[in-house]
């Protein structure tokens, strides 16, 4: 077991420069985001000069900014990818997560590596050998229990990252050749069709049709908000969110929720610090259940269990907001304990099983209006997908961050002296010569308000 003092990463993913801006403001203390070619999901490469962008401002709160430069290569690759890997370091790239061993043969800067889940990484065995040729982290394949976990931390001293929230795969982490046996696109070069997302219906060996047109692969997302403490206790040092296909309101939500969970361990557990520096001051409550999913599970946390499927449908759910009362016209009455908004987005399982969606036009009082009829019933079920006020709150600057620091200014012989040291050990001295007169009335409140004026600097 790791007992000894452990600096603990909220890792939060990227698809842009905006959204890795956004995760850094909303608390996390590393962000992974994709290369310019290579990574493991094809729609979301950036330039060069985003990620230099990206990596001075994370920087400054000294968090990490990871390239996600993980799919397998071809032979005729090796060469751009060499080269790319370069320009990334200098552009101040923290690590890289790779899949491809033959990027540990090329002639490489002083990065470190981080070995992806895409390597498949189940074993003690697997992560020890990673650890011995010098990968600096390692991300867990998600289907590990608790005790699995434990034990691979118990049997390793590499850093082990976990995913702790978003999207499923039904197989094995790096091991899914489905899409590239139906279609030619191949998970492992980023370009995967997700066919487990894809209605099916089962049939038994005579031929009988058991199931008919259910997204009998899909998963439900994970989320593991709940058994945080537990992963730091079993030897945990990266807690992952998944999504660099998310948008913008997602990662600002779902990082800040994270967050708040985080900090309230840290500020118990003396043993554990956090890896970066700032505080984030939000100007909305996060809500794990307001952001896309496809309702939630622990996923094989402690065992092997029946609620990690969403046979029904692969499309975001959203929260639980009450049942159907009583209908009247183009509108009807709901029973439930949440306040919804003109325009909110509500979805719904129709008499064939199929989720639908309307839109709210009107809400007065617990009587919903919409311009046209949705197909419900009394004693359905209803969800909320799209939360308008939310998002208008989550639209604009939502989050500020940070850095504490201390001031000292200081009377010498022939001026004054300022200097300024910030939570992460920084520190400047000015001195000024400065001819002084008795000032009229005391100063020391008009000295801390001047200074204190330090703008949008962070």
């Amino acid at each position: 077991m790791r007992k000894e003092l452990r600096s603990i990463e909220l890792l939060s993913p990227a698809k842009d420069l905006i959204c890795g801006r956004e995760a850094i403001n909303h608390g996390a203390d590393a962000v992974y985001i994709g290369a310019p070619k290579f990574g493991a999901r094809a729609a979301a490469g950036n330039t060069l000069d985003d990620i230099r962008q990206l990596c001075d401002y994370a920087h400054l709160y000294s968090a990490r900014i990871y390239v996600a430069l993980n799919t397998i290569l071809k032979e005729e690759e090796l060469a751009e990818a060499e080269q790319m890997i370069w320009q990334l370091y200098e552009a101040g790239a923290d690590a890289l997560i790779v899949q491809d061993m033959g990027i540990t043969q090329l002639n490489l800067p002083p990065i470190p590596l981080h070995a992806s889940t895409q390597t498949d990484n189940r074993t003690p065995e697997k992560v020890r050998f990673l650890q011995e040729v010098g990968f600096t982290q390692v991300v867990l394949a998600r289907e590990l229990s608790l005790n699995q976990i434990r034990e691979i931390a118990e049997r390793t001293t590499v850093p082990l990252e976990v995913f702790v929230h978003g999207a499923l795969c039904v197989s094995y982490s790096g091991q899914c050749y489905l899409s590239a046996a139906l279609s030619g696109r191949s998970a492992n070069r980023g370009e995967c069709a997700q066919y487990c997302r894809l209605p099916y219906s089962l049939i038994d060996a005579d031929g009988k049709e058991i199931v008919s047109g259910k997204h009998l692969l899909s998963l439900k997302d994970m989320n593991r908000g709940e058994y945080l403490e537990e992963l730091l206790d079993a030897g945990v040092s990266s807690l992952k969110i998944e999504g660099r296909l998310k948008d913008v309101s997602y990662v600002k939500n779902v990082t800040a929720w994270y967050r708040k969970k985080l900090d309230a361990i840290l500020a118990r557990r003396p043993e554990y610090r956090r890896a970066s520096a700032g505080h984030s001051a939000y100007t909305f409550e996060p809500v794990a259940e307001k952001s896309f999913n496809r309702g939630f599970t622990p996923f094989l946390w402690k065992e092997r269990t029946k609620d990690i499927t969403s046979f029904d449908t692969p499309k975001s759910l959203g929260e639980p907001v009450g049942t159907v009362k009583e209908l009247k016209g183009n509108s009807f009455t709901i029973a439930g304990l949440k306040q919804l908004n003109n325009g909110d987005g509500l979805t719904f399982f129709n008499e064939k099983g199929e989720l639908e969606g309307f839109r709210v036009n009107r809400v007065e009082a617990n009587r919903i209006f919409t311009l046209d009829r949705p197909a419900i019933r009394p004693k359905m079920p209803l969800y909320r997908n799209f939360d308008q006020e939310f998002d208008k709150l989550l639209s604009k600057p939502s989050a500020e961050r940070k850095l504490s620091v201390r001031m000292e200014f200081q009377d010498n012989a022939f001026g004054f002296t300022l200097s300024m040291t910030d939570e992460t050990g920084a520190r400047i001295m000015l001195t000024q010569p400065f001819e002084k007169e008795p000032a009229r009335r005391e100063q020391a409140e008009n000295i801390r308000t001047q200074l204190s004026k330090l703008g949008n600097t962070p």
